[in-house]
């Protein structure tokens, strides 16, 4: 991010009734507009974590993101270059009958409407666009999806401070600060299952995590550092049934590992490899991709790739 621009991320948020595509859109109060729901990044906040509580906020409804559909840039009054992120959120049932939205001085209304008349009913091209983006992969026959998220360990202690063990060797106090920091933003994926080599210094980067959600941490030595020297590592294993089970997962392993982890993914999902899977695994401390994937259907390949850097 740069000092100059403001910003901003919000959500194309979807359901299905009765088997039509609807999409929502919301009546802002002061500007008597139609707009996707989005909304300025607060200060410490991930692009990825402001789009989840804008939309809640804009619309009441808790959404976990899918694929990233688009950035719109565009100049405010104030000449200053405004740049908003979006991604795919789908509205479960659950979640719209617990929202509590009611007009205010922000937004006076929400509506669900097709995506034909959306295209038509927004006020502003750069919402359109962002519309159209996500309806490319609707065409390609990619709506519901998950995400498998590939995490490097955060920051540990240096080897040449630690004495012991290289597996038992812990995170330093940066990197205790990196795995509270990434909380919120895997959580944005709807993080359901956490997968972790047996290292110290991955158990710990993973527990706040777990500690939020109430999971347990599954640990296997099949993605350690210690079974990739040796050579007795098995990522296909891993990163097979977590493509079989279909549900948003975080698998946290080690620098070396991860080439091994994006290349599983690629081959377990029918996808043309090439220098983007490098791109994807060459992560600093703390830092993740995310590896979409269709839920109906992974086997068509892998749908998008988006990567994080740490946040300290």
């Amino acid at each position: 991010m740069t000092d100059t621009a403001v910003y901003a991320a919000g959500g194309v948020v979807w359901r299905q009734v009765e088997g039509k595509l609807l999409v929502l859109v919301i009546h802002r109060t002061r500007y008597r507009d139609v707009t996707l729901p989005k909304g300025k990044v607060d200060p410490g906040e991930a692009l990825v974590e402001t789009a989840v509580r804008e939309i809640f906020e804009e619309t009441g409804i808790r959404v976990a993101l899918g694929l990233p559909v688009g950035v719109s840039r565009y100049r405010m009054p104030s000449r200053r270059q405004k740049i908003v992120h979006y991604w795919s959120a789908e509205a479960t049932d659950a979640a719209i009958r617990a929202s509590a939205f009611v007009p205010n001085k922000e937004i006076a209304a929400i509506e669900w409407v097709t995506p034909k008349r959306a295209l038509g009913y927004l006020s502003y091209p750069v919402d359109v666009e962002i519309l159209e983006n996500f309806l490319r992969f609707v065409d390609d026959g990619v709506l519901e999806t998950f995400p498998i998220i590939a995490l490097r360990h955060a920051k540990a202690v240096s080897r040449d401070d630690w004495d012991d063990a290289d597996a038992a060797r812990p995170l330093s106090g940066r990197g205790h600060r990196q795995a509270d920091a990434i909380v919120g933003t895997l959580r944005a994926f709807g993080v359901r299952r956490i997968v972790s080599s047996d290292a110290t210094r991955c158990l710990q980067t993973v527990a706040p995590l777990a500690t939020a959600l109430d999971r347990r941490v599954r640990s296997t030595e099949l993605i350690s550092q210690d079974a990739w020297e040796s050579g007795t590592s098995d990522v296909r294993t891993v990163i097979g049934k977590r493509v079989r089970s279909r549900k948003p997962a975080v698998v946290c392993s080690h620098g070396p590992v991860l080439p091994d982890i994006l290349h599983e993914l690629a081959l377990a999902t029918g996808t043309l490899r090439g220098s983007y899977l490098g791109s994807a695994s060459a992560l600093d401390v703390g830092g993740f991709s995310v590896v979409h994937l269709s839920r109906t259907n992974p086997g068509s390949g892998i749908a998008a790739i988006e990567t994080h850097l740490p946040k300290i």
